[in-house]
């Protein structure tokens, strides 16, 4: 019976763990927040306490978002997640920006834009960051705006500047922008402890002005990057082809050794050879 029972908790806890996660994917943070206390109640469990922690804390209840990670902490003290979570809503909370009801959070980018297409879309690092009460509040997948400002291209969360794209990228999209193209961003990392905001970007429209001008060039020269394929039979029926012609060139020759004349020791014929070149 004892031994029934333990399957019954597991089939539970596996159910509410695979219900938590897809209603965290959709967005539905409500539910997401439902199916992780139910499942806390089974019994311990650090995964559901950082989902309900971000749950929480996209519903903007930062207080109890704080308590999850926390009560995850204490199973794992060096639970990671916990810990960063832990520290941006500390930071969040100090300086007095919480949302009500997920209100006022930034928007968050397609789903699309993160998939990755060869010259269309590519990674930076963004510089000169905000202070880490700007950064506290986003997340991955938050949408970024970018502005160009001569060379420099300007990073911003809703009205907010969180900082600017790398120069190696930056100036070759402002130009291309300043042509007519258009591009989105969103976050993919960031680590406000050192420093580290990385960006997705995705070109979203070519102007004509800017046909046949990639956005983001592959590394290396075009001649490390496409290498021609010859089947190792064609390479080899070349090295047959020189050396029979090596070979013919020596049949050549030795036939024109053979057709010389041989020395017949007269002395009129030894003064023509000698004369020829």
């Amino acid at each position: 019976m004892a031994l029934g029972e333990a399957d019954t908790t597991t089939r539970q806890r596996r159910q509410l763990s695979d219900a938590a996660i897809a209603h965290a994917t959709r967005g539905e943070w409500e539910e997401a927040v439902t199916a992780n206390r139910q499942l806390l109640e089974l019994g311990p469990d650090i995964d559901a306490c950082n989902r309900l922690g971000k749950a929480l804390a996209e519903l903007g209840r930062h207080a109890e978002a704080l308590e999850a990670y926390e009560q995850a902490l204490e199973r794992d003290a060096t639970n990671r997640i916990a810990q960063r979570n832990i520290e941006r809503l500390r930071v969040l909370m100090a300086a007095k920006r919480p949302a009500a009801n997920g209100k006022g959070k930034p928007g968050k980018a397609p789903v699309t834009l993160f998939i990755e297409e060869m010259g269309k879309t590519g990674r930076a690092r963004l510089i000169n960051l905000a202070a880490p009460r700007v950064l506290a509040p986003l997340s991955a997948g938050d949408a970024v705006e970018l502005k160009a400002d001569g060379d420099d291209l300007i990073a911003s969360v809703g009205s907010t500047v969180i900082g600017s794209v790398e120069p190696r990228i930056a100036a070759r999209l402002a130009k291309l922008m300043a042509g007519g193209n258009r591009y989105e961003a969103a976050i993919t990392t960031i680590h406000e402890g050192n420093g580290e905001v990385m960006v997705m970007i995705r070109e979203v429209f070519t102007h004509p002005n800017n046909f046949g001008k990639v956005s983001f060039p592959t590394q290396g020269a075009p001649t490390t990057s496409v290498r021609p394929y010859m089947k190792g039979s064609a390479l080899r029926y070349d090295d047959d082809d020189e050396v029979e012609e090596t070979d013919e060139d020596s049949e050549e020759v030795e036939e024109l050794d053979t057709s010389l004349p041989e020395y017949s020791g007269e002395p009129e014929l030894e003064e023509e050879l000698a004369e020829e070149p």
